[in-house]
This record gives structure tokens, sequence and C-alpha cells, in this order.
């Protein structure tokens, strides 16, 4: 069901305004609670995509009623198919729709929803959002508003976390940088996801690095307040998640490790960390830490205290997140909880079932996949998702009763488009021991079907297989510093393979479609002549595949220097069977329009379906400026008649995280 549009006057400022950098340190928030106990009757979640998705599975198995916000991109989403109700939120942008507190809190009135969970991003960590629900005389699913507004800001949390005994790392002013300093961070107080962020080891860089931060600091947050702190160059990303009730019970349950990331985002997440299992006597201090940490703001609910470590288990502060954080499959794998069901018990006013959590049990990874190019310097992508399964999780998925866990946004036929973050799923596995995990992953990863859009599929598989990684050396420099990762690994005979397979699939095809004679295949002769030709593109190179069919209308490969050996053991519109050198392999075909998607135990390849005719169309002028991908222009760094040299920043393309 759909209630009718949210639509309001323009949107108050997302929160309030946020001072400089405090000379001492602040006082702790009060211990208020964020809403009157009651309980929670139907849940409206502030979000979209998988965690809406994730909440509302949940809510389902409690007997709870969902409801969904959707922007205009989204009205055809998973989430919104999955709730109760629904209710549109005029436009695209995310500023227009899910930042907007006035729209989301109108749906609430409309759809009858007494609870809001704000799922993470966009407005989950927004003070002025958690007040105006309570205001509202909604039950708020996450921490007091007070809380979120100590954690706010890095430069004030961090001088709360000092007082209150948590190891932190020191301040800089970024007018007071000297070389002995560098390598520094340049960080955005306000911010999250790896935004506002640079890494710094040239001082007469450093102006400008500062000056783009705040730019998008100030863009993302609204604050435009940045700070400096030494850089740790090889340090490993470890987290502990909280979870605290109102009679003052804070758990630490368990701690992961995130430290493989790009452009400072997790990209592989697990518990327990390998870092800590080696150190003896650190998780114990982590938890002392973060259970400090988290009575320190009065926090209630989930929440996870981050921290950067070094190899010989010290730490020091990173932030607090103020809510559910992506990676908190591998944490619920590994303890049996279920995290949002505690959040919305605790919201409802129930204290938590026990003094202490559970035992970690075994280990869990988490890979997320995202619709980007890594080779292409991470670029999002966008276009159809024709086909997204995972092997051994249910169809659309998000089962947790295998061994595989698929946590999904998207299923076969969405669109992904250019507003929101490029995540697609996540897949988690739990096993026994850290090596089972992370080798079943690599494999329900690889045997995946992902059609439409360029992933880093392929690059997850390789970190997994990676033996650095496998013997736990993985640090928040790991993709940095193995471009062996990150580029592609697709060799000439695999996608000459899969170049022969698409060809001999699409002759079938045409077989199985022809109207007369469909026993005789397309292009066959009772004379030998010319080879059959089929063309497509991979990247920049043009694959030529050349075939005969035999007087039984067996198909032969035929390519002029003998490149690929391969014999044809089976063919149809959809699969194909190779042998090279005595070895049958099964290639898996779709064509997508003027795509085609080869699967196989060699990899996934992506082709293009070159054109016999190539007919006249633009071209870009010689010297024209492409940009590599959609987005909005976020800065311009010229003017009109400016003289410009080689190398010199022109303007700023924003596009999703990116």
């Amino acid at each position: 069901m759909t209630v009718p549009d949210a639509t309001a006057s323009p949107p108050p400022p997302s929160g309030p305004p946020r001072a400089g950098p405090p000379t001492t340190p602040p006082s702790p928030p009060s211990t208020v609670s964020s809403s009157a106990a009651r309980p929670v009757g139907t849940v409206l979640v502030a979000n979209r995509g998988e965690i809406a998705r994730r909440v509302f599975r949940t809510c389902r198995t409690l007997g709870l009623g969902t409801v969904a916000v959707h922007s205009d991109p989204d009205a055809d989403a998973a989430h919104v198919r999955e709730a109760d109700a629904a209710v549109r939120l005029p436009g695209a942008a995310a500023a227009d729709t899910y930042l907007r507190t006035d729209r989301i809190l109108d749906a609430a009135a409309r759809s009858g929803a007494d609870a809001i969970h704000p799922g993470y991003g966009f407005l989950s960590e927004n003070a002025a959002f958690a007040r105006a629900v309570v205001d509202d005389g909604l039950v708020w699913i996450g921490p007091p508003p007070d809380a979120i507004e100590a954690m706010g800001s890095k430069v004030g949390a961090k001088a709360l976390m000092a007082a209150a005994g948590v190891p932190t790392l020191p301040d800089l002013d970024p007018a007071e940088v000297t070389e002995a300093d560098l390598p520094v961070l340049v960080k955005a107080s306000a911010g999250g996801g790896g935004r506002g962020m640079r890494i710094v080891t040239d001082l007469a860089a450093l102006p400008a690095e500062v000056d783009a931060a705040r730019a998008e600091a100030e863009a993302a947050f609204g604050d435009p307040t940045v700070f400096c702190e030494p850089f740790l160059a090889t340090g490993h990303h470890v987290e502990v998640q909280v979870m605290a009730d109102r009679n003052g019970t804070v758990w630490a349950v368990g701690e992961r490790e995130c430290s493989v990331q790009r452009r400072h985002q997790k990209v592989v997440e697990e518990a327990p960390s390998p870092l800590v299992a080696r150190v003896e006597g650190m998780r114990d201090r982590l938890f002392e830490a973060s259970v400090a940490a988290a009575r320190a703001i009065g926090y209630q609910g989930a929440g996870t205290v981050e921290f950067l470590a070094s190899v010989d288990g010290s730490f020091h502060f990173l932030e607090v997140n103020t809510r559910l954080q992506v990676e908190h499959p591998v944490t619920e794998t590994t303890t049996g909880l279920d995290l949002v069901a505690l959040q919305i018990a605790v919201a409802s006013g129930a204290p938590l079932p026990a003094p202490a959590p559970p035992s970690t049990v075994g280990h869990a990874v988490e890979a997320r996949l995202y619709a980007e190019d890594p080779a292409a310097g991470w670029t999002p992508q966008s276009g159809t998702l024709h086909r997204f399964a995972i092997p051994g999780t249910e169809d659309g998925g998000l089962r947790v009763d295998s061994a595989v866990r698929l946590d999904s946004g998207v299923v076969d036929g969405d669109e992904v488009g250019i507003h929101y973050d490029p995540m697609l799923a996540k897949v988690i596995v739990h096993a026994p021991t850290r090596d089972e995990a992370a080798r079943r992953l690599a494999g329900a990863l690889a045997g995946a079907t992902i059609h439409g859009l360029t992933t880093n599929r392929d690059l997850l598989v390789r970190v997994l297989r990676d033996p650095e990684f496998l013997a736990g050396g993985a640090d928040t420099g790991f993709l940095g510093r193995r471009p062996d990762l990150v580029e592609p690994r697709a060799g000439t005979e695999v996608v000459g393979l899969a170049a022969d397979a698409a060809a001999l699939a699409a002759s079938a095809a045409a077989r199985d479609a022809a109207t007369v004679q469909r026993a005789v295949p397309a292009g066959w002769r009772n004379v030998p002549s010319q080879p059959l030709v089929r063309r497509f593109r991979h990247g920049d190179d043009e694959i030529e595949v050349r075939y005969r069919f035999r007087l039984d209308g067996h198909p032969v490969l035929d390519p002029d220097d003998g490149s690929r050996p391969a014999e044809v053991v089976a063919w149809s519109p959809t699969e194909v069977v190779l042998a090279v050198r005595g070895v049958s392999r099964r290639f898996h075909v779709a064509r997508h329009g003027d795509e085609v998607w080869v699967d196989s135990p060699l990899g996934s390849v992506r082709l293009g379906v070159a054109d016999r005719y190539p007919s006249a169309g633009s071209a870009a002028v010689a010297g024209s400026l492409l940009a590599p991908l959609p987005g909005a222009v976020a800065r311009v760094a010229v003017a009109v008649g400016d003289r410009v040299v080689a190398g010199q920043p022109l303007l700023w393309l924003e596009a999703m995280k990116v």
C-alpha cells in the first residue's frame, strides 16, 4: 500500500550549529531516556536499500508492522515492495528525500508508525532529527540525542574520551603542523564514511588539502571544521560493538576488524579481530575502553567504538558511531544475537537480557559488494542489474539460517542510480575457523552471478584468497600497496574462451529462433567456404571468433592463429562446454542488450557485441574533457580566460561517495 506523498516546506537545518575545537573537555551529556518506555507496534525505517530490508526482517520476526519511505528513483525498490506501507518522498537527491526530517515525520504520521529506526547513514547520527522524533511522541530506536550530539564533532568527542581515560591521538592545529609532524591525516570534525579526509605527506600541500577537506565537509555535513592528527599508515582498524540499556548495563559485544579499506571506507570486515587474537590482554583493554566511552556519554542502544591499533597491541580512539554499523552481521553470526531486536527492546524500555553478552563462537567474515570499477579508481557504476544471485542464499535473499548470509538491497532487474551509495549487498560467512570462513566466502563470491554492472567481486575474491590477508597481516594500507589485487586479472586465454562461448551461444540462439529448417545450423554450408565470424569488445580490444559447422552440424572453432585450441563439447543458447588440452569447462552465457556475460570457473567476463555494420555516430572532439562518471560539479577552480597548465585541477565532480 502506498500512502500519499509526504510533502512539506523547505527543510530546516540538519542539526545544531557546531562550534570549533573546545578549549576544555566538555561535560558528559545527561542520560535522559530517548523516549517514554512503551511497546512498539509499527516501525518506519528512515532509510533505504539493504539496511531497510534488514530492519524489516527483524520486525516481521517480532510481529511488528513496517513502513518504508522512498525517493522517486526508489519507487519500485525491494525495500518498498517488502514493507506493509510506503510513503513517497518527492525528489531524487538525498537532501530532498532521506535527509528531510519534516517529510519523514509526516510519513510516520500518515502511516500510523509509532517508532522510527534510522538505519545507518542519512539522518542516523543527527541529534536534531532524534530530538524531533522524540518531540513528536514517537519511539526513537537509537541512542539519546545528547549522546549523538556529543559524538557528532570528532574534535569534541576526542576531548570527552580523553577525559574518560580512553586512549586518543593528539590533535594538531593545521596552521601549526611542521615537517616533524608528517604524515598527517586531515579529517572533517563532523565527518563519516571517509568524507573530508586527506592524507598529507608534503607540508607545502597541506593548505590546499585543508581547503579541499573543508569544502567537502561543508558540502557533505554542513560543517567546514577540520583538524589534523598523526597518520598511522600501517594501523589496524579495530572496533567494539557496544549495547547499553536504560538501567546502566553496558555490553561490549565482541570486537571486529575492518582494516581492508579503499578511500577510507571498509570493504572486508571480520569478527573476531586476528590482531586482537594475537596480542595477549588486548581484548580486555579494548572492552574496558569501549565500556568507559559508552558510559561517558550516557549511551543507550547499539553503537560502535572505533580504534586505530598497532601491531604491538596499542590503540587510539577514532570515533563512536552512534548507530548500527554496516558490518554488524559478523557480530550477530558469532554471538547469535539479533542486534536490531535488541535495539527495539532497549528503545521500548526493556533491560538487556543478561548482565553480560554471550561469548563469541567461531569466526565470521563479511564482504561488501559494490557497483564500482576498482581498476578505474573505484569509479561507481550505474545501470540495470540484470541478474544477481549468490550461491547458497535465498533468491533476493536475507537468509540467515545457512552458512552463507546475504544482506542485499537489490534484486534482479533493479536500477542502480547515481544518487546513493553504490553498495549492492553484503555477503557473510560464519565458520568454525577464520581460514574456513574466508575460503567459503571466496567460493560463494566466485560462484555469484552478477550481470549488468561492473563490481568489485573479483577483487574481493582475490583479497580473501591472498596469503597476506589469510595470515592476518592486512592493515589499512593493504589495498594501497597491493595493485596486483586491484587490477583486473582476466587473461587473454580466459577472455578468448569466453568470446568463443558467447559466439557459439549466439549461433545456437539463432538456430532456435529460426522459423524454418530449425535442424540446420545458422551459416551451415554443404561445401566448406569461409568460416563464420562474430566479433566482441572487451575493454579497448576487439575479439574475433571464427567457427565452422561439420556436416553433422557440430561447430568447430577455427581461430586463424590457433591461439585458442578449444574443442566444442556441447552448445546451447545459455551454456557452452569447451575442452582445452583435455580439460572441459562449462561456460554460462547470458545476453542483455548489446552486452554478453560469460560465467565459468575461470571467472566472469563482460563482453560487448561489436556491430557488424557500424554506423557513423557522434565522437568527442579532440581535446574534449570527458567525465568518467555521471555526477554533479562540486567545485570549479578556473574562470573563463584563465591560462591553465597540464595537470592543473579544473573542477571536481561528486557522485555517490566519490
